[in-house]
């Protein structure tokens, strides 16, 4: 898959002005998006392939450790809907305040949503229920009757792993910056099984639906924000705010 080569803006406070970008950015998530909808919506329908996913999560249920017990909970609280907001508000109020970069700030935050809001379309659209704790030895959380396919969690661990690693893309917190988001996300991940609020195809189908989602923003960003954003003028009054290239 070639990519479309776009050069990032020179100001470090202005380096997500421009994100990186491939050719195909809405052929790609469409592919991506029908994908996981038929896997959501087979995984609901066949019972065979339901259960398949809940022996991983009874299994997980049966081996639960204390240290674990307490990782998996923080996780679970940290990646929670209000624990993100809160997260992503202090990271963009760092960009925006400290480290006086508006696009940064606002890029990162719109990274982040696109991701983490792609998994809310096809929580509605497979409306897959979560695994049920009586089928579980050691349900750790007792989570609302609520669609699980894919995980809210998850989703929002992998997209603000990509943000962050976009905004440190070609300094030297490149490589720490890939290295921990990936850790993080994996991780969040796993403890979602481990606490047995998401089957593993829950996890896995986040991973994909956040990056198609940052793929296709990502494509509308270049676009439009850079031209919107030079609009707003209070901007400049924490940086600059670049002008879009003619």
């Amino acid at each position: 898959m070639k990519s479309q080569t776009i050069d990032r803006h020179p100001d470090v406070t202005a380096r997500l002005g421009v994100l990186p970008q491939i050719r195909h950015w809405i052929v790609l998530p469409a592919v991506i998006a029908v994908a996981v909808l038929a896997l959501g919506l087979t995984m609901k329908s066949v019972p065979v392939l339901t259960a398949s996913d809940l022996g991983v999560d009874q299994a997980v249920s049966r081996d639960h450790s204390t240290v674990l017990n307490t990782l998996a909970l923080a996780l679970n609280n940290l990646f929670s809907p209000a624990g993100g907001i809160i997260m992503l508000v202090l990271v963009c109020v760092f960009l925006l305040v400290v480290r006086r970069s508006p696009v940064n700030a606002i890029a990162v935050g719109a990274i982040t949503s696109a991701g983490w809001l792609s998994s809310e379309v096809f929580k509605v659209l497979v409306a897959r229920h979560r695994p049920d704790p009586g089928d579980l030895l050691d349900p750790l959380v007792s989570e609302p009757a609520s669609n699980g396919f894919p995980s809210g969690h998850t989703s929002l661990a992998v997209s603000l792993a990509i943000a962050l690693f976009l905004l440190a893309r070609g300094t030297r917190w490149e490589r720490p910056s890939l290295a921990c988001g990936a850790v993080v996300a994996v991780a969040v991940a796993a403890s979602r099984v481990y606490l047995g609020v998401h089957y593993p195809t829950d996890v896995a189908a986040s991973f994909l639906v956040s990056i198609a989602g940052i793929i296709l923003f990502a494509g509308l960003w270049n676009r439009y924000a850079l031209r919107l954003l030079a609009r707003v003028n209070v901007l400049r009054r924490f940086g600059p705010v670049p002008y879009p290239a003619r």
